[in-house]
């Protein structure tokens, strides 16, 4: 069976979730591979939000196996806490069904007091993090100072660390920031306790999905964030602190890049980004404003209103070179029901010059300006339409520029937030329509 990687195209926010858990219903495996809680996975079943952070969205699906690779950094309070609220929509969540690897790194107390204290030092010049904890977290797993999964399971080797990285995190905090220090005692206490709860899940992940592999079973790979956050090809440093290209499905899981079959390429039919940094086709104006509103682009995770504007094909066509994307996913294309006109971005100007490729330097991308292509926009509801036929002919037009420019197939157009407002042109697990419950 096939193994296939979800990635989200633009700066996150793509509608990975809902992808996620349309295809979970294919696989056998669902896999997590990096970043933290700082992402969130909002999706919507049977008229019931449920809004993820760590656990991977085919939790909401049965006989599935849900893994949290070892590029995930864990922040145990957040994952009990999921746990819980899940089974109390009484979904079922156990060591059944949901795996973590023992190789994952473990936010601390003291990340998330680093994280907040940098923001406020930075004043406005801050990067825009969701002070989650995230960076410092990756930071010391760089270092070799991080604590893992494994050594929250075992009090002997999780004290010792934390004594030692208290000493210095303490040190940071009150000479540097001027902050108040922390107390082992409150912090060892409450993360053995986590420890304790958390025992019964942990596995060697990578040996897990090999295994699952070499009976033929099926493999979904979901990143957070988006491409252009990666931490080496996003807008540095407005980034975030994990590789969230396809290639860090290998790294983040500890599967070989040979057992990967296809990349599917999650893309908002319009732009979004959050927090700092440069968006060439941001909208301020009554677009922007309708985009925002009937999109609801505020952060799952942070409630942050997410900033908007038109589909940027340089960034899209970015994303499929870095990702070797093999096929789209088109989401929210409903919200651009009511607009005279949508508009794709195919190039920059930047000093009087063309460029078609996405620059590397965040200083450069900061002065380019968008050259735009017009298509005539709809007011039809499509939202009950579950075929790509039945779509207004306007609709499907703007459908096909995107995928005549991109030079990659759409396999999935998502009409609205409910797992059946979608149409599926190919099963990447089967290359054939999903099912009809979808």
């Amino acid at each position: 069976m096939p193994n296939v990687v979800v990635v989200g195209t633009q700066w996150g926010d793509e509608g990975k979730g809902k992808v996620v858990d349309l295809l979970s219903d294919s696989a056998d495996y669902i896999v997590r591979f990096q970043g933290g809680n700082n992402a969130g996975h909002t999706l919507v079943v049977a008229g019931e939000t449920f809004i993820l952070h760590l656990i991977p969205s085919g939790i909401l699906h049965p006989n599935k196996t849900c893994c949290i690779g070892n590029g995930v950094v864990v922040d145990p309070a957040v994952l009990l806490g999921e746990i819980k609220n899940l089974r109390s929509h009484q979904v079922p969540v156990g060591p059944d069904n949901l795996v973590i690897s023992g190789q994952a790194h473990v936010i601390m107390t003291y990340h998330r007091e680093v994280d907040h204290a940098r923001e406020r030092r930075k004043g406005k010049g801050k990067i825009g993090t969701t002070g989650r904890g995230i960076g410092p977290c990756y930071e010391d797993k760089a270092s070799r100072a991080g604590i893992r999964i494994h050594d929250l399971i075992n009090p002997n080797s999780f004290t010792g660390k934390l004594k030692e990285n208290l000493a210095e995190k303490n040190f940071y905090l009150e000479k540097f920031f001027g902050g108040q220090p922390l107390n082992y005692d409150s912090i060892a206490e409450e993360y053995l306790a986590y420890g304790e709860q958390l025992r019964p899940y942990v596995a060697n992940v990578s040996e897990l999905l090999d295994n699952a592999r070499r009976q033929g079973k099926s493999i979904l790979f979901e990143g957070a964030q988006g491409t252009h956050l990666d931490i080496d090809h996003g807008t540095y440093p407005f980034v975030t602190s994990s590789n969230a290209v396809a290639g860090g499905a290998c790294c983040g899981s500890g599967i070989g890049p040979g057992h990967i079959d296809t990349v599917i390429g999650i893309c908002k039919a319009y732009t979004t980004r959050v927090g700092s940094g440069p968006f060439p086709t941001e909208l301020t104006d009554a677009v922007g404003e309708h985009l925002q509103k009937e999109g609801s682009e505020f952060g799952s995770t942070t409630g942050r209103p997410r900033r908007c504007g038109w589909l940027d094909m340089v960034v899209l066509k970015n994303a499929a070179r870095l990702n070797g994307l093999t096929s789209l996913a088109i989401t929210k294309l409903d919200v651009l029901t009511g607009l005279d006109r949508v508009r794709i971005a195919t190039s920059y100007v930047q000093e009087a010059s063309s460029l078609g490729i996405f620059p590397t330097e965040c200083f450069i991308l900061e002065r380019c300006q968008p050259s735009y292509v017009d298509f005539p926009g709809w007011s039809e509801d499509i939202s009950g339409i579950r075929t790509f036929s039945d779509l207004p002919q306007k609709t499907q037009r703007y459908l096909r520029a995107i995928e005549e420019m991109a030079e990659i197939p759409l396999s999935i157009v998502s009409v609205g937030a409910g797992r059946e407002q979608t149409i599926v042109l190919r099963n990447p697990f089967e290359d054939i329509s999903l099912p009809s419950t979808f």
